[in-house]
């Protein structure tokens, strides 16, 4: 099969399609052959190995998961012998937490972040969607985000501020987003209340306060939005770093103001693919919008990662598998 592989750290360059084994599944997985996936910030940070954390996890010297890929949307080709679950045919969407998905097929455990995809979408749509993976459990469950609470999204127009901005709509919530000049219009049809330009104003000087700030582009602090949160405030963000750390463990000691920050993609697997159903529910009931910036062919992998690494997306940007 063909899959995007790297063997060292780098520019979209390090990026190759090559001809690699097809996984055979064992008897709790399905053999999935997928029709889309995406290219992440997530993505391009362990490309980079910019990040020596980071490379802890995707190897010290050079990358001990050769593909890429956490998100993907496809059919099932394939069942090992114990799977209830899902059968041959079905078509799926979801997400694997040990990468791999920027290839032709991929082998996965039935009750893992695994859902039955819409009938209503297509697998590129399905697939766009997965940032709601990181948003709900930040907004549900770590801000405990309720009706008629003022909220602000940091990065708004991004792929995962911009479904935030619709999970917060659709949860009752009052929100402000916060994006570049060039996407304000893109923020405000997401169903944004009020849509600020960070070009040209600070939203921490705007004298607004907040119940929740979601950064969800990590560009901002604790300290700097502190006194915009109100008296029992909680400052969410998506990137984690020794600084929000440091106030996560300070705020939870003293004031009423906190700070947090959840691992969203280290849930259960069954968590995740019970969010994935509700998910689901959301888009056949057209409440939620599949949002896609560009899409890519596999052998185009590199120059995705081009795009995102410009910073310039809007929504997602997705791998259109040719098998």
């Amino acid at each position: 099969m063909k899959a995007i592989v790297y063997t060292e750290y780098g520019s979209p360059d390090v990026l190759q399609l090559k001809e690699v084994a097809k996984p055979t599944p064992k008897d709790n997985e399905l053999l999935i052959r997928i029709e889309a996936t995406t290219v992440t910030a997530v993505d391009s940070t362990f490309r980079q190995g910019a990040s020596m954390s980071g490379r802890f996890y995707t190897g010290l010297t050079r990358p001990k998961r050769p593909v890429l890929g956490s998100t993907l949307a496809g059919e099932v080709e394939a069942v090992g012998k114990d799977v209830t679950l899902f059968k041959e045919g079905d078509h799926v969407f979801g997400a694997t937490a040990d990468f791999g998905a920027h290839a032709e097929y991929i082998c996965l455990p039935e009750d893992g972040a695994l859902a039955m995809k819409p009938a209503n979408i297509t697998h590129e749509e399905a697939v766009a969607t997965n940032p709601v993976l990181t948003a709900l459990p930040f907004l549900r469950d770590t801000g405990q985000i309720q009706s008629g609470q003022k909220v602000l999204i940091n990065g708004a127009s991004g792929s995962v501020g911009s479904y935030a901005v619709q999970l917060a709509k659709q949860m009752g919530a009052e929100v402000t987003g916060v994006c570049s000049t060039e996407k304000m219009e893109f923020v405000k049809s997401l169903g944004a209340d009020k849509v600020i330009d960070y070009k040209t104003e600070d939203f921490t000087d705007s004298g607004e306060t907040y119940d929740i700030i979601f950064d969800a582009a990590g560009k901002s602090s604790y300290g700097r939005c502190q006194h915009v949160l109100k008296e029992n405030g909680v400052y969410l963000s998506t990137v984690l770093s020794p600084g929000i750390i440091f106030d996560v463990i300070r705020t939870s000691l003293v004031g009423r103001k906190k700070a947090k920050i959840t691992f969203a993609g280290l849930r259960p697997a069954s968590e995740q693919a019970k969010d994935l159903r509700f998910l689901t529910e959301l888009m056949e009931a057209g409440q939620l919008k599949s949002l896609i910036d560009r899409r890519y062919p596999l052998a185009q992998t590199a120059e995705a990662h081009r795009y995102v690494d410009t910073g310039r997306k809007k929504g997602s940007v997705v791998i259109t598998v040719a098998s």
